[in-house]
Formats: C-alpha cells, sequence, structure tokens
C-alpha cells in the first residue's frame, strides 16, 4: 500500500467527482468499494473520516457523508433488545463463539433479506444525496463478517456509492484481516484507491 496520507488525499478527490457519485463507469456493477489500510493507522483513519464528515456537513457540495459504524449499530441494537447484559453472561458460559452465533441471529444476519437489523438501519439513515461510509469492521470482527454486509446491502441501498474501510488487505477478491485471517468470500467491492 502506497502512503496512506496520499491515499486518504485520492479518497477525498474521488467521493467528490459527480461520476463516482452516480456509480458511472462501472459495468452495471453497484457502486460498493474497500477502502483497505494497515490495522495499525485505524486512529488516522478515524481522524480523516470525522475530518472529511466534518468538512463538508456545510452543505457547500451537493452530497451528505453518512458514516455507520457497525460496531455501534451492533452494541445499539443489544441494548434496544436489552440483550447487552445478557450477552456478557452467556459468554462467560457458553464461549465466544455461542455468543457470535446467538448475535447474528438476533441481528437476522443469516437471512439475506431486508429484515436484517443493520440493512434495515443504513436503509433507513441514508439520504437519497449520500455517500455512505461503513467503519468499524474490525471492532467487530468475528462477530460481524464484512461480506455479509456487502453482499447483502445491494438488495436496499444501490443508488448511492458505498465505501467499507477496511483495516486490513484487500486484492479486488479477498480481504485479509489483522495479515493472518483471510475471508475468501467474495465481495461485491471495487479496491478504490491504490
Amino acid at each position: 500500500m502506497h502512503d496512506l496520507e496520499s491515499r486518504l488525499n485520492k479518497l477525498e478527490e474521488k467521493i467528490k467527482q459527480p461520476n463516482f457519485r452516480k456509480n458511472k463507469g462501472l459495468g452495471n456493477e453497484v457502486g460498493y468499494y474497500v477502502f483497505d489500510y494497515h490495522a495499525e493507522k485505524e486512529l488516522m483513519v478515524r481522524e480523516r473520516i470525522d475530518y472529511l464528515v466534518s468538512k463538508y456537513e456545510n452543505g457547500s457540495q451537493d452530497f451528505k457523508l453518512v458514516v455507520f459504524d457497525l460496531y455501534d449499530i451492533i452494541i445499539d441494537s443489544l441494548i434496544r433488545e436489552g440483550f447487552l447484559e445478557l450477552c456478557m453472561e452467556f459468554e462467560k458460559s457458553k464461549g465466544f463463539s455461542e455468543i457470535t452465533k446467538a448475535v447474528n441471529e438476533m441481528l437476522r444476519m443469516e437471512e439475506d433479506n431486508l429484515n436484517n437489523e443493520i440493512l434495515a438501519h443504513i436503509r433507513n439513515n441514508t439520504p437519497s444525496n449520500a455517500i455512505i461510509f461503513l467503519k468499524g469492521v474490525g471492532k467487530c470482527f468475528p462477530m460481524l463478517r464484512s461480506h455479509k454486509i456487502l453482499n447483502n446491502l445491494h438488495q436496499c441501498v444501490d443508488d448511492v456509492p458505498v465505501v467499507m474501510f477496511f483495516p486490513g488487505k484487500y486484492d479486488g477478491q479477498s480481504l485479509i484481516l489483522f495479515s493472518e485471517i483471510k475471508d475468501d468470500n467474495y465481495y461485491r467491492a471495487f479496491k478504490l484507491v491504490d
């Protein structure tokens, strides 16, 4: 990966292009992108996302940056359903793999439909002129696998670009998280910048 600062600058230039926001030039594919970076640069990426949101929130552009932290969505859902404390106890008694299954079931992550809690939240909170930034992928791994979001999000959000910030490496086909864990699932996404 090239210098992260220059890649983040390229990201900003890319999102300002009208063709990017209209999903032009993608061979009729949905405009989903992955911005990969080294996990140790997470704080730098978070700061830049916050900076971009602040910079473009005044309405000087014809788009709105909408940021969804996948981890925060999961925690908020668990709190709303009254399951957060129960999950902590369940993890102690049954283990992490069982709590992962239980949370995925509660969020309806195994279902390929619009009743999925995370997809519904994103759909219901995205204006028509948005560019969606998805972050928090590393914080919720392996509780939530990013391919489940990208491969199902097209059912409810296909008219605005989506950029997933991924703390690992994306080769255009597979995501490699934390230099050790390879996810060979197919991703409906393009690499945003090299």
